[in-house]
């Protein structure tokens, strides 16, 4: 009888043991709520496969601004996606790679990712989580390999502290990082431009604006949607191929003619801090993406019924929309310092080559 209760104890204190152990090795994590915007569709992201922290947001940040992702560690993800151009590529019409090398398109801006099912110009990427792998592994991007970039981050004391932080122990893989990369993706809503305000009743819009904002639910809102201004359809909306890039768009993904040249719609959202524009940046200003739709639309077998016929703009009317389109631009979301480098970053110079 002393043995059996002997052995009850030892198997008691044996499982608080445990249980102590189990607690200390799995830090608690410090939620991160998603709040969706007034008015705004729920969000197509599984946030149950990976909930927001603290921790995990942090991490995804560090690696956001971390060179070392790059074979070269001058091309970090925010090399192509800057945050004073919505995380977009500014100024340049392709984005740029390591070894002097130019990809075959323009950095779309990074923002209400949450509310996108496929990533990329021809959605080739279908979840948020696969998203980073593509430029990190590509020859004319990051160039690097993901076992090179693990073996970086794991041989990094800081980097194993913030992935035990975030997700309860040292082990350094691919499904963590690209788990911590989308955290930090995730919680980049861009929701309070003086458009938001407006909807929310805190601000009225000037009279350019408010024409402008007519014009555009007459001749854009089709395929700009509100309130994210994009149906996130793929359309041909009559660009010719560029014969160097030979960049056929979702053709690319699907193998269906039918798809030839069609490109994801843009968000227009901080539109005005984004150029140049589409795929591959062959619009320096709205007011050429403008002239496009009212005379320059290239008949194609399926260019979009929509814009097929180009779509009647005057002049005044391009300046109203583009009164409008000003409204759209969301200065706290540029200027957030969450979204900025972490103080122990070591950014490297956006590299310029003409």
């Amino acid at each position: 009888m002393r043995i059996a209760c002997i052995t009850i104890l030892l198997t008691v204190l044996v499982c608080i043991a445990t249980s102590f152990v189990e607690k200390k090795q799995a830090p608690a994590t410090t939620s991160l709520a998603f709040v969706v915007p007034e008015g705004w569709p729920q969000p197509v992201y599984d946030f149950s496969q990976n909930p927001l922290t603290k921790e995990g947001f942090e991490l995804g940040r560090k690696l956001f601004y971390d060179g070392r992702l790059s074979v070269d560690g001058n091309f970090p993800c925010s090399s192509c996606h800057q945050q004073f151009a919505a995380f977009a590529t500014y100024d340049h019409n392709l984005s740029h790679g390591v070894n002097n090398s130019l990809t075959t398109r323009n950095a779309p801006g990074l923002f209400n990712l949450a509310w996108q099912k496929e990533f990329m110009h021809d959605g080739g990427i279908n979840h948020l989580d696969l998203q980073p792998l593509a430029p990190i592994t590509a020859t004319n991007e990051m160039g690097e390999t993901l076992n090179n970039v693990l073996a970086k981050l794991r041989a990094d004391t800081t980097y194993r502290k913030m992935f035990k932080a975030a997700f309860g122990d040292e082990d350094i893989n691919t499904q963590k990082m690209s788990k911590a990369l989308s955290q930090f993706l995730l919680m980049m809503v861009s929701s309070n431009s003086k458009y938001d305000k407006v909807r929310r009743g805190e601000v009225s819009f000037n009279l350019p604006e408010r024409l402008g904002y007519d014009l555009f639910k007459k001749k854009c809102a089709s395929c700009h949607t509100e309130p994210l201004f994009s149906d996130y359809t793929y359309r041909n909306i009559g660009v010719d191929l560029d014969s160097f890039i030979n960049d056929v768009g979702r053709m690319r993904i699907t193998r269906l003619s039918a798809d030839s040249l069609k490109f994801k719609v843009p968000s227009l959202r901080n539109v005005m801090v984004t150029a140049p524009y589409l795929h591959d940046g062959r619009f320096y200003s709205t007011y050429e993406v403008f002239n496009h739709y009212r005379s320059s639309v290239v008949k194609m077998k399926n260019t979009d019924s929509l814009v097929r016929n180009g779509i009647p703009l005057s002049n005044f009317e391009i300046g109203q929309i583009t009164a409008f389109l000003y409204t759209l631009t969301d200065s706290s979301f540029l200027h957030d310092p969450r979204f900025g480098p972490p103080q122990d970053a070591v950014v490297p110079p956006v590299m310029h080559v003409h």
